[in-house]
C-alpha cells in the first residue's frame, strides 16, 4: 500500500496549486520541499503580476494556461481573501519606430482572445501624465497579487483537504517498487522514504535535477536548463504611475524590457532585466542603476538614477538560451520519459504564477488518464 496516492515535489506556487487541486479531488497528497519555507526560489522572486496572456504564441501552453489561469486566479483571490488588485497595464511605444511592434502585440493578443484597448498619446497622458509615449495599449485584466499570501492560501486549502507538507526534505533517488514509485532522500537530516502511485515533479529550477534522479527516466527527454537572472530595483519616493508600465519587448530576446510595477503598498519598482548565469545566484548587482535609468527614461524622462536602489534578484527556469525566443512550458508524462505514474513540469517561468491554477487543472486531467 502506498504512503500517499500522490507525492508532489516542490512547494512553490505551482506545486502547491497542484497539491490543493488533487487533495480537493479526493486524493491523498504529500508535498516534499527541500527548503525551510514555501516558494523560496522563483515563486517569491518575481514581479507578482497577474498576466493577461498577450505575449505568448497563439496555441501555446503559455497562452492557453495564462488566460485560463488569469480568470481562475482572480476568482481564487476573491474567494480566499488573497490581497490583489486589478490595476491594469499600459504597453507603450515611445517612438514611431516602435508602432509596428505595438501593432504586432495587439494582433497577437487578439489571436489569444485577450482584451486590449488602443490609446493615442492624449489618452495615455490623461491616464499617466508623466509618461512619454506616442501610443499604447491598455490591458484591463492585468493585475498584481501578494505571492506569499497566495502560496499560503494554497497550503491551507491542501491541508484542509487532508494533504501533508514536509519541509527540509530533499529527494535523492526514485525507483519503481511493486507497481509504486518509491522516493528516497533526507528529511531534516534524517533518512526519508515514501511510496506513491503518482509522482509530480514540480521542482522549478530543480526539475531537471530531480528527473535525473529517477531510475529509468529517459535522459534524452530532459530538456536543458538555462538559468536566467532577473534583477529588480526599487525607487525611493512617490510613484508617478497608477498602472503597470511596459515598454516594447526587447528585439531578439525573451525579455519584456525594464518595466515599471507596483506592489500592493504602492511601492514602485523596475525590472526584471535578462542576465543569463551559470549558477543559482541571488546576489543583487548594485552597479546597474545608471543602465536601468537609461532604459526607464525612454518612457519616464524624470527617472533619477540616484533614487534607484538594488531590490532583489530572481532566477528563471528557462528552456531557451540567449537571443532565442522563450520556449513553451513542458508537461511530460510517461509517453515522453518512460516512467509510469510520473509527470514532470519543465520551464515553468513567467507566466507560471498566473497560470498556476490552470497548470493544476492540466496536471489533474493528465493524472486521470494515467
Amino acid at each position: 500500500m502506498a504512503d500517499a496516492d500522490v507525492i508532489v515535489v516542490g512547494a512553490g506556487v505551482v506545486g502547491l496549486a497542484i497539491a490543493q487541486q488533487l487533495a480537493a479531488g479526493g486524493r491523498s497528497v504529500l508535498v516534499l520541499e527541500q527548503e525551510g519555507w514555501l516558494g523560496q526560489h522563483a515563486s517569491s522572486r518575481n514581479s507578482e503580476v497577474i498576466h493577461a496572456g498577450l505575449y505568448y504564441p497563439p496555441g501555446s501552453l503559455k497562452a492557453r494556461l495564462c488566460q485560463r489561469g488569469n480568470a481562475l486566479l482572480y476568482r481564487w483571490c476573491a474567494a480566499h481573501e488573497v490581497p490583489h488588485q486589478r490595476i491594469g497595464k499600459l504597453l507603450v511605444a515611445t517612438s514611431v519606430d516602435e508602432l509596428p511592434a505595438l501593432a504586432a502585440l495587439r494582433d497577437n493578443a487578439a489571436a489569444n482572445g485577450v482584451e486590449l484597448q488602443s490609446l493615442d498619446r492624449p489618452q495615455l497622458l490623461r491616464l499617466e501624465p508623466e509618461l512619454r509615449a506616442v501610443a499604447g495599449l491598455r490591458s484591463p485584466t492585468t493585475g498584481i497579487v501578494d505571492s506569499h499570501a497566495l502560496m499560503q492560501s494554497f497550503e491551507r486549502a491542501m491541508l484542509h483537504h487532508g494533504g501533508q507538507l514536509c519541509l527540509r526534505t530533499r529527494v535523492e533517488h526514485v525507483h519503481r517498487e511493486q507497481g509504486l514509485l518509491r522516493v528516497h532522500g533526507t528529511s531534516a537530516g534524517e533518512d526519508f522514504s515514501a511510496s506513491c502511485r503518482y509522482l509530480i515533479n514540480a521542482g522549478g529550477l530543480f526539475a531537471q535535477q530531480l528527473a535525473g534522479q529517477v531510475e529509468d527516466y529517459a535522459a534524452d527527454s530532459i530538456p536543458p536548463l538555462y538559468p536566467c537572472q532577473g534583477r529588480y530595483y526599487s525607487y525611493a519616493g512617490r510613484s508617478p504611475f497608477r498602472h503597470l508600465i511596459y515598454p516594447m519587448p526587447e528585439p531578439g530576446t525573451a525579455g519584456l524590457g525594464i518595466h515599471a510595477t507596483l506592489d500592493l503598498q504602492g511601492q514602485l519598482r523596475f525590472g526584471p532585466d535578462v542576465h543569463y548565469t551559470a549558477a543559482l545566484d541571488y546576489r543583487v548587482d548594485g552597479s546597474l542603476a545608471d543602465a536601468f535609468a537609461r532604459a526607464i527614461r525612454r518612457y519616464w524622462p524624470d527617472c533619477r538614477s540616484e533614487r534607484l536602489q538594488p531590490g532583489y534578484t530572481g532566477v528563471r527556469a528557462k528552456l531557451s538560451g540567449p537571443d532565442v525566443a522563450a520556449a513553451d512550458f513542458l508537461i511530460h508524462g510517461p509517453e515522453t520519459h518512460g516512467v509510469p505514474g510520473l509527470i514532470s513540469l519543465f520551464g515553468i517561468e513567467s507566466p507560471g504564477l498566473t497560470a498556476s491554477l490552470a497548470l493544476a487543472e492540466e496536471v489533474a486531467t493528465s493524472l486521470d488518464k494515467l
